[in-house]
């Protein structure tokens, strides 16, 4: 089994760390990844002083992200967001509803969303109204409920398909009527006159 390896973090390495970090990563990581991207190197103690000012840098700048993600987090409960897209008369959409389409509509609404800050279990693929949960970090998250409407009036498309079935029930109806009267009468014969 392989060792991990120390290094020190050059720059902010999601879910990793940040500038200035000293990290035990597997060394295929390290090695295939971090090194080669420049990312990390061995730490000695004159890297890490040459580090300290982009540290307290970093460390300014995710304390205020993460100040207007609170911030964002607060406005998002209770939002609702409609789409408007193309179905068909089921209801089930031309496409889906993905991360990026929230994302967007987020954006547009004023809200400033990470198209990785929406988590989807699957893709919206039907109108109705959904829940979507917005999460930042582990503890800033909110839900967000979407309402997927159809580009056109589908109760009045399914109450005349409705009309259209009961009129041409109606008509078999009548059909299968007149022929069981038919069938029970059995055809008409004239009476000749002498």
């Amino acid at each position: 089994m392989a060792r991990p390896v120390e290094l020190l973090l050059l720059r902010n390495v999601e879910n990793l760390g940040i500038v200035g970090d000293i990290v035990n990563v597997r060394s295929g990581f390290a090695r295939n990844y971090l090194l080669p991207h420049a990312l990390a190197e061995h730490p000695t103690p004159a890297k890490i002083e040459l580090l300290k000012e982009a540290r307290a840098k970093a460390v300014a700048e995710l304390a205020a992200m993460r100040a207007q993600r609170e911030q964002t987090i607060a406005k998002l409960t209770g939002v609702v967001i409609k789409l408007v897209r193309s179905c068909n008369d089921q209801g089930v959409l031309y496409g889906s509803i993905t991360q990026r389409d929230i994302a967007d509509a987020l954006v547009a609404a004023g809200y400033a969303v990470d198209m990785r800050a929406v988590r989807l279990a699957a893709p919206f693929r039907r109108v109705g109204s959904y829940i979507c949960t917005i999460q930042f970090d582990k503890e800033l998250k909110s839900d967000v409920t979407i309402e997927v409407s159809a580009d056109r009036a589908l109760e009045m498309m399914q109450a005349q398909k409705d009309a259209e079935e009961a009129a041409a029930a109606a008509v078999e109806a009548s059909e299968a009527e007149d022929r069981e009267e038919m069938a029970t009468k059995g055809p008409r014969r004239g009476k000749k006159k002498d």
